[in-house]
Parts: C-alpha cells; structure tokens; sequence
C-alpha cells in the first residue's frame, strides 16, 4: 500500500503539472463515474492546489469542489507529458485530467471521489485522522495523546499503523522506524515509554522526507557494494528482509502478521526489545 511519502510525492508532481495551468479536458473512464458530471461539474475549472494528508490525495478546484483519492493497495498517480506512453493499460484508468502539456492520470482506483470542500473537511475518514508524521510542525503531543487514548494492550507497531493515532506511517516506516530506535514492535503500546513512541517516529520522519524527495524511493540503509535482489530487502533495515541477516547483528530477520488487519511486521529479536 502506498504510504505517506508515496502520497506527498504524488501531490508535489501533480501540483507542478495542475496548479496555474487550464484543464482543458476530463475523463472519468471507470463506470461507476459515468452519470457523476464530472467533466460538465469542473469544465473551465482551475486547480488551486494539490494536499497530501496521511495516504489521502486531494485536488483542490476554485468552485468548493475538491477530488479526494485514496489508493489502498493496488492504486496509483500518474503525470505523464502529453503523448508519451502511458506505463499502465488505459482500461486501467478511473481519472485522466489533461492540460496543455500534461496528463494527470489515476490508475486502479479504488477511492475516487467528487466533493465539496466542506465535506472533505468533515469527512471522518480524513478528519480523524492522527497528525501527519510528515508535516513540518509535526504534533507530538498529538501522537502521544491519542497513543495513550488507544487500547493500551496493542502491539506497539499495530498502534502505529492505526492511521487515527498517526497519518502517513505504513507497513514499511513501521517495521524500520521500530528497529531504528531498537523498540520490539510487538511490546504493548502501554509499556511504550512516550520517548520510545516518539523516537520511532523521529527516526523515520527524515527518511519519509528523502523519499518524498526522490520521487517515493524509499531508502532506509544505504548499500555498500552489491545492491539486494529485487524484492529481497530492497534498501531496507528489516523491511522484506523474513529470514535473511540481520543488517546489524545478523541473526535472522523475522516477520509475522500484526493486529486486526495481519499487516506483516519485521524485525530482529537481538536487536529490539
């Protein structure tokens, strides 16, 4: 799944190729958005700008509209210039928003929506979200208050994957930002001290920021010498790393499923306690 640099990076591109720019054409090739206007509702519409909260992308139009995007898993934007080859299949298109010089193009859904500006301030699904580990002024207090709120029994990775006590952390950030600051992220979040919880968190926040950098490349351990296979740790502490060295200590990397949604979780059991 996408997570929040992914998001963030996504947003910067599309706020390059929308924001100041005419749409001069919209298509909602998805069947389910056939009968919802949406070319008649924002034709002769600017973009005024692009927001990343957490794994929400949302398109902000200049008539109290705005487009709000959640890609779960198998979701994605793209920017291409206009004629170049798309990398995915058109059939696979929910949205293409074309400008002069670009088209804007989401891929496989599966949230893709059309709303008012005031909903998507009230929509519970964004409005409850926790503060966002990538914003600059990065509420702790925050973090610490709804972690404490929270079922104080949970692992501590699963309660940092909750996207209503955090914004933007994913399967990935949570398994490396629990070995970084060398926390078992199965130890329950009531045993968490508050600096634990934090250092988790701000050993992370800099590398969410190299990879929104990099376009959403996410590095976390930087190779010397030959690079991993594909698929097989790629430039990661524990993340995809089951069964294979510890990066530190070199005791096998473990990996199992973690809370109600058995997302897998890495780590060593030498290095974190």
């Amino acid at each position: 799944m996408p997570e929040g640099d992914t998001i963030h990076s996504a947003a910067r591109q599309l706020a390059a190729a929308l924001v100041g720019r005419e749409v001069v054409a919209i298509e909602t090739p998805q069947p389910r958005h056939r009968l919802d206007r949406w070319a008649e509702r924002l034709s002769g519409r600017a973009v005024h700008a692009v927001d990343a909260k957490g794994k929400h992308l949302l398109v902000r139009f200049d008539n109290d509209l705005t487009i709000h995007s959640h890609l779960r898993v198998g979701g994605a934007w793209r920017v291409y210039r206009r004629g170049e080859r798309w990398h995915r299949s058109r059939r696979r298109a929910w949205l293409v928003l074309r400008t002069r010089e670009h088209e804007v193009v989401q891929f496989d859904g599966p949230v893709l929506e059309l709303m008012t500006d005031g909903r998507a301030r009230s929509d519970a699904r964004i409005a409850g979200l926790g503060p966002d580990v990538l914003t600059a002024e990065f509420d702790a207090r925050a973090l610490l208050r709804r972690l404490r709120e929270d079922d104080p029994t949970r692992g501590i990775g699963d309660a940092l994957l909750d996207q209503r006590n955090l914004a933007g952390i994913g399967n990935v950030w949570k398994s490396e930002g629990c070995f970084l600051a060398r926390i078992d992220p199965w130890r329950r979040a009531g045993e968490v001290a508050d600096a634990e919880a934090l250092a988790i968190v701000e050993a992370v926040r800099p590398l969410m920021r190299r990879s929104v950098e990099r376009g959403g490349r996410i590095v976390t351990f930087e190779p010397t010498g030959a690079r991993p296979a594909p698929g097989r740790g790629r430039d990661t502490w524990v993340f995809d790393r089951g069964g294979l060295p510890c990066r530190a200590c070199s005791t096998p990397v473990r990996e199992r499923g973690q809370g109600d949604d058995n997302r897998t979780t890495y780590w060593c059991p030498t290095c974190q306690r």
